[in-house]
């Protein structure tokens, strides 16, 4: 049989965390920084009782997610893009942007979505060094060169929960080439709440040479349904609408993320569970020589070089007991740490009941 040839990549393909372990079931899932609360009741109930009509094609432009959007956000509505996820936004940043002479600059640590896109594209990754485990500016610029076309960031970042001030944003920006397009992640914006942070939306609705990405997956939680959007000048979103696929937005996940938007009391409950569980479970394994980051996102990054056990042990012996952190060694090669997704109270009890099972 002859197979027809096929581009090869030079490339590490995504590697998830895990979502299960084999068929045990009932498995407390710690590891994809899903939401603690679920989804809105709002969202149940709309999909629900609305007048669905699965067998037609979805509106292309998602128009009506778009507008409520723009009114949650007080941007632009001309100047929004939606994806199957932020993932898609990614991937057509890349696909009009970069070819075979280009370089991106991603720092070290950070989502590995961006270097895999980019490599996709053509172009050559090069890695930012962080200063620990935080994004550096002064890093950035070191590795710009002529042939520099794309910076991306997450604020917060994701995996090590750290981020950037306001004024160190503003600063990168001013640093780069005006040709240079800084690409912003805010997919954990909403847990946010320093003085000295700024989501880049706030920062950047108007800079022609930013795009900002943000996505319905996490405090929405509608991770399943594939729902994000980009911002950025008129020019550039309608050159993404130009590659963009038709009806890459399902009908479900517009009608979700549209009644998403609108229940601003399940947000404020979502960010008091975080603040208030990220709190006691940071202070909590603190007892056991377990370290974080300051408290920046729905996750914690967890440091095992003054624990007695290893990250490795830790995460097996949690994982006999039927409870799933994010290894960091794959993908992000970052060694002896674990990503702790902030769960739910009873998720978080039963974490805790273990590790202090495992430390006694």
């Amino acid at each position: 049989m002859i197979v027809p040839k096929f581009k090869t990549f030079r490339i590490e393909a995504y590697k998830p965390g895990k979502s299960n372990i084999g068929k045990i079931e009932n498995v407390v899932k710690l590891s994809a920084n899903e939401s603690a609360l679920g989804v809105s009741s709002k969202i149940k109930k709309v999909l629900t009782n609305k007048n669905l009509i699965l067998s037609k094609y979805p509106d292309s432009k998602a128009k009506i997610l778009r507008k409520e959007i723009s009114k949650k956000f007080n941007c632009d509505f001309n100047k929004i893009i939606c994806g199957a996820g932020s993932d898609e936004v990614i991937q057509m940043i890349c696909q009009l942007y970069l070819k075979s002479s280009d370089e991106v600059i991603v720092p070290k640590y950070s989502f590995l979505m961006y270097r895999i896109y980019a490599q996709i594209a053509g172009a050559k990754v090069i890695f930012s060094k962080e200063k620990n485990f935080k994004v550096s500016v002064s890093e950035i610029i070191k590795k710009v060169t002529k042939k520099t076309k794309i910076v991306f960031i997450a604020n917060p970042n994701n995996p090590t929960g750290t981020y950037l001030t306001k004024l160190e944003l503003i600063k990168l920006r001013k640093k780069l080439r005006k040709n240079i397009l800084l690409v912003l992640d805010d997919a954990y914006f909403e847990y946010m709440k320093n003085e000295d942070y700024k989501s880049s939306l706030d920062l950047f609705k108007n800079k022609d040479n930013v795009i900002i990405i943000r996505t319905f997956s996490k405090i929405y939680g509608l991770a399943s349904l594939r729902v994000g959007w980009g911002y950025a000048s008129k020019k550039i979103i309608n050159a993404m609408n130009t590659i963009k696929p038709p009806f890459n937005v399902n009908q479900l996940a517009q009608v979700a993320a549209t009644e998403a938007l609108k229940d601003k009391n399940f947000i404020n409950k979502s960010i008091s569970h975080n603040i208030v569980s990220a709190k006691k479970m940071k202070k909590f394994l603190e007892n056991y020589n377990i370290f974080s980051n300051e408290i920046a996102a729905n996750f914690l990054l967890l440091n095992f070089d003054k624990c007695k056990f290893s990250a490795n042990f830790i995460f097996k012996k949690l994982e006999s007991r039927k409870i799933i952190l994010r290894s960091t060694e794959d993908g992000y090669n970052i060694k002896n740490k674990l990503r702790l997704t902030i769960g739910s109270n009873k998720d978080n009890a039963k974490f805790m009941k273990v590790i202090k099972s495992i430390f006694s």
